[in-house]
């Protein structure tokens, strides 16, 4: 085919060691104001470069603004100002509003949709509301998996790590926070890590392969995991299922840093 048009990433970012033309060609943008590189994303890391999203978040102004419009009262009636950093993250009330669906102008917890699942869920601890901003996409409420953790967290289902027929006692730890569902992109990460043997770096591959499900490279990435597994005692048919189910769950895997950020705003 043809390339029809060139279009520029809304807050991608590249980073170059050197100058950027040492690594890829590049062009003006439409308003003129910007390099862009003629790469694709796939292309450019090819070349040696590094790609961030930098996007802006219109909820820390507001609530800049909030804290203006509270302080200079609170000030003039002798009370302490509010501090965010102070809040603690267990705070009673907050969780009490927040059970009660009271989220109106919540960042990431407004929607009514997001309302209904945490009537659902409860959320009564921090680690809940992080599960809430990666359990509320197409993917995990289409599967099955929120009504999993949900049951899960109220004691309607047992709990296992993360299958009750296939588990090991080393995925505990890791699975705990979320009731042992492989909710994570970083929970992927681990139990290749912790099951196998996989470097950090290795284990990111992983990720990564799973995400693209591309045959060859799952293949090869099937036999490094039952490798590692079973240099480190386990069981090479518990390895495969165990890398079936983490498979499955990779899909609709979300990155935990990105929830928890949004989460903590």
């Amino acid at each position: 085919g043809c390339t029809r048009n060139a279009g520029k990433h809304a807050g991608g970012v590249v980073i170059s060691p050197t100058t950027i033309t040492d690594f890829a060609p590049i062009y003006a943008d439409a308003e003129g104001h910007f390099p862009v590189t003629q790469f694709d994303t796939n292309d450019v890391e090819t070349a040696g470069l590094v790609k961030f999203d930098f996007l802006g978040l219109r909820t820390l102004t507001i609530i800049d603004w909030a804290l203006g419009l509270i302080n200079p009262r609170l000030e003039r009636e002798g009370k302490e100002p509010v501090r965010i950093e102070s809040i603690p993250l267990d705070d009673a009330a907050s969780f009490r509003l927040l059970q009660n669906s009271e989220t109106t102008a919540v960042f990431q917890l407004e929607s009514r949709g997001m309302k209904e699942l945490i009537k659902r869920l409860q959320p009564d601890c921090f680690e809940d509301i992080i599960a809430l901003v990666a359990l509320f996409r197409p993917g995990p409420l289409q599967s099955g998996m929120v009504d999993n953790f949900i049951d899960r967290k109220h004691g309607r289902e047992a709990i296992s790590y993360p299958d009750e027929k296939w588990q090991h006692e080393s995925l505990k730890e890791i699975l705990d926070p979320t009731y042992g569902i492989i909710l994570y992109q970083e929970q992927v990460m681990q139990i290749a890590q912790v099951l196998s043997g996989y470097t950090l770096g290795g284990a990111d591959m992983l990720r990564r392969a799973m995400g693209k499900k591309k045959p060859e490279e799952m293949a090869k990435q099937r036999a490094t995991f039952e490798e590692g597994a079973v240099k480190n005692g386990v069981d090479g048919e518990l390895a495969m299922k165990i890398f079936d189910l983490v498979e499955k769950f990779a899909g609709y895997g979300f990155n935990k840093s990105h929830s928890a950020a949004y989460a903590l705003v």
